[in-house]
């Protein structure tokens, strides 16, 4: 059918450089420049002729320019994020100024959690989507009366009305929606898209949708993506990767962005058979719970490297996230993907409920006793709508700091007792110093550095950007404690 409006599909200019819309689980402007792919847009532009999909911050479009690339379209699609969402707001406004008859609907999890405040906050919102928006946002394009659109919310004579929500999309409905890659390929830039420990270019897309872990800070799965898992068929899946081959000959590696890849080992292991023919490198997002045997099966299929969410070392801190796995299945699952030759990308996070100096050290030493390839530490966040937003709010844990600084970076807005928010800036400072000036993890970097001129020049960047960035994490740490209010819980009438 053709597009009755004409469409942009938009991951905003929120910051210079921010990673934090349509493609990240964990919306912040990173250490080091990089982007994911805004794969949640993809699929309504894939389904909306005459459509585009705008990703401006790896395209370094400006909100100047987005504002007079949107004058071009009846319809704006924004994927939204809990730290851009006040500037996002002013983008629209400055959409509007200069084409009062654009119409806007917000995605993302801020106005799935709080659906009622962000159509209060502009008038410029025509309507948000709850739930899975792929087809809600395709309807209305397609000429269908807000008041027949399942998960739509939108203000009707002065009140907010909330339209019954829209069942989740199961095995056959994905398997149903347009391949990623095709809107790639007609809208993006494959070259702009980095992630350090990811090959460059890469490509990446889901196979699968929802993540029934209930690790209790994860944002999507609680907002966005759901806990019940629904996976694309194998021939599905098999069938984009031969596509996008033919698009993407240039391609160095395709990543798997599933919120956890290897759950069942059966599909993990039928995936990596219909991999293995095609011979290309690929690697995913994975949990600690796969065994040896489906690890080198993965191997077997062309997997080069996981990303795994370690945490925390302390099994207490664990158990209060609900991460559903120990600090023991971490050391055996690392033990094993070195023994298949899997490179693993480990996350960590300082600050999560529970954290002391001591528990900060003690993660600080388990991530040295992995030596995974590469790390990432991030802050604890308490974002609304994830099951520990609600428990440090309670707890009264929360301050009231900003989530990000001006350019997106994140800060700490935690505080527990024996833990104030500037001794987490310090705990991230030190874990990446302890971690990456160990003089064989230096070597490791150099020699990766020193074969590859393509690899030298880019890891050269990298250590300019991450060195300016803890240098600014360094201020922050030597203003020393600030003053902080704790943020309270509403009185319930």
């Amino acid at each position: 059918m053709e597009s009755v409006m004409k469409t942009l599909l938009l991951n905003p200019p929120s910051f210079e450089k921010f990673d934090g819309g349509a493609s990240s689980r964990w919306p912040a402007t990173r250490e080091i420049e990089s982007y994911w792919y805004p794969v949640w847009l993809t699929y309504a532009a894939g389904m909306l002729p005459g459509s585009r999909l705008l990703d401006a911050p790896p395209h370094k479009v400006s909100p100047q320019q987005t504002v007079e690339i949107a004058k071009d379209y009846d319809f704006v699609i924004l994927f939204t994020s809990a730290v851009g969402f006040e500037i996002d707001l002013k983008l629209i406004h400055k959409m509007k100024e200069a084409k009062p008859s654009l119409k806007v609907a917000f995605v993302g999890p801020p106005v799935q959690v709080k659906p009622d405040e962000s159509l209060m906050a502009s008038e410029d919102i025509d309507f948000i989507v709850r739930g899975e928006f792929d087809h809600a946002v395709v309807e209305f394009a397609q000429g269908k009366p807000l008041s027949e659109i399942l998960g739509a919310s939108y203000r009707k004579d002065g009140k907010i009305v909330h339209n019954p929500l829209r069942k989740e999309l199961q095995t056959e409905d994905l398997d149903q929606l347009p391949f990623a890659t095709e809107v790639y390929k007609r809208n993006l830039t494959i070259e702009n898209y980095n992630v350090p420990f990811l090959l460059h270019p890469f490509v990446s897309f889901y196979t699968s949708r929802g993540c029934p872990a209930l690790c209790t800070f994860c944002l999507w799965p609680q907002t966005l993506s759901g806990h019940a898992w629904r996976t694309r068929s194998v021939d599905n899946v098999a069938s984009e990767v031969r596509g996008a081959l033919k698009l993407f000959p240039q391609a160095k590696e395709f990543f798997f962005d599933d919120d956890t890849f290897n759950i069942r080992k059966d599909r993990v292991i039928e995936l990596s058979k219909k991999f293995k023919p095609l011979g290309f490198r690929w690697s995913c997002t994975a949990r600690v719970h796969s065994d040896y045997e489906t690890l080198k099966a993965m191997a077997d299929g062309g997997a080069r490297l996981l990303i795994v969410g370690f945490e925390s070392g302390d099994d207490q801190i664990l158990k209060n996230i609900k991460k559903g796995a120990t600090a023991e299945m971490g050391r055996r699952f690392a033990k094993n993907c070195k023994k298949v030759g899997i490179a693993i990308h480990g996350d960590f996070i300082i600050g999560l409920p529970g954290e002391t100096p001591e528990t900060i050290q003690r993660t600080i030493d388990f991530a040295k006793e992995l030596d995974t390839e590469t790390i990432q530490v991030s802050i604890a966040h308490g974002y609304p709508g994830t099951e520990m937003y609600n428990q440090l709010l309670h707890a009264g844990q929360l301050v009231n700091l900003p989530m990000s600084d001006t350019s997106g970076h994140q800060l700490p807005h935690i505080e527990y007792p024996g833990l104030s928010t500037f001794e987490m800036m310090q705990g991230v400072n030190r874990f990446y110093d302890e971690y990456y000036f160990r003089p064989r993890v230096v070597w490791r970097i150099m020699r990766k550095a020193l074969w590859n001129n393509h690899e030298r020049k880019r890891l050269y960047q990298e250590a300019v950007e991450f060195l300016r960035l803890r240098a600014e994490r360094l201020k922050f740490a030597r203003k020393g404690p600030q003053k902080t209010t704790r943020v309270r819980v509403p009185a319930i009438d």
